[in-house]
């Protein structure tokens, strides 16, 4: 596509909306760092603040984002995507409030969408886009081209790390990945299961100084969710661990962060192509 299309776009749209669909990644370089749990929670944190949240669980051949929250759904994105439902056929209600677009499970030939199947996504997410206020996307884990794309097309990517070597090694080459593939230059950083501020700050000083020397990248401290013993309480019971403990120190650390999703200034237009088409499919219509 031409620059000079890409700006006649731009003005379109800044002349056309007067707000936006707020669309979120939550992304990790590795599996067992918690994102799901802390996507399932932010969600419904979002949702507490008064926001139509939808969750978008992307992780489109092994998604689990439905059994940590005890849902049974009848169908799944796999059921789009082939063309035999569409959207509002799929969406489940969640807890508090939130919707739940599910994955399917153990459906390799999902892993890696054609770009037909992402347009045809695109295209339903888009009529459903006047109702959500937020929607959170949560990825597959790694650097698989799902998750690469999905983490290009959201106006925001939190990036979620625990102290783990590995999953800062793996961290970092998410970021390198999203850097060099599809010009990402920013990107916020979430630790979970620090066991005190400072682990969390010094998880995060190790990522931020290899991302600034090697990649050149601005990392956003985002801050960290403590390890507590509730979450894989809540997670054995698949519940939200806002419904069943709310006063835990995971909760209310979980619940400081939609707090600050708040208050994040509006995104400016997109630094790619790939952005300012899900913009343009992702907005809420203001002007008929």
């Amino acid at each position: 596509m031409q620059s000079g299309s890409l700006t006649s776009m731009a003005g379109d749209v800044s002349e056309r909306v007067s707000s936006l669909t707020r669309v979120i990644a939550v992304a990790s370089g590795k599996g067992g760092v918690g994102k799901t749990n802390i996507v399932a929670n932010m969600a419904m944190a979002l949702s507490r603040a008064g926001k139509r949240v939808l969750v978008l669980d992307a992780d489109l051949g092994l998604g689990n984002l439905d059994v940590l929250l005890g849902l049974v759904p009848e169908h799944t994105i796999e059921h789009v995507l082939a063309g035999t439902h569409c959207l509002d056929d799929v969406i489940v209600d969640g807890p508090g409030g939130i919707r739940v677009l599910p994955a399917s499970s153990g459906v390799p030939q999902l892993t890696s969408l054609s770009e037909s199947q992402q347009m045809m996504l695109m295209e339903q997410l888009e009529a459903l886009s006047r109702d959500v206020d937020v929607l959170l996307i949560d990825t597959g884990a790694g650097i698989s081209p799902n998750v690469t794309f999905f983490a290009s097309a959201a106006q925001d990517t939190i990036v979620v790390v625990s102290p783990e070597p590995t999953s800062l090694t793996d961290a970092y080459a998410l970021i390198k990945v999203l850097t060099r593939q599809y010009r990402e230059r920013r990107f916020k950083v979430l630790v979970n299961m620090a066991k005190s501020p400072r682990e969390a700050a010094e998880v995060f000083r190790k990522i931020d100084t290899a991302a600034d020397r090697f990649l050149h990248v601005v990392l956003e401290y985002v801050g960290y969710i403590p390890q507590d013993d509730y979450v894989p309480l809540a997670v054995m019971r698949q519940k939200a661990l806002l419904e069943l403990f709310p006063a835990s120190p995971a909760a209310q650390a979980l619940t400081r962060l939609a707090g600050q999703v708040l208050q994040w200034p509006e995104p400016n237009f997109p630094k790619s192509a790939v952005q300012l088409l899900w913009q343009r499919l992702l907005q809420t219509t203001a002007v008929m």
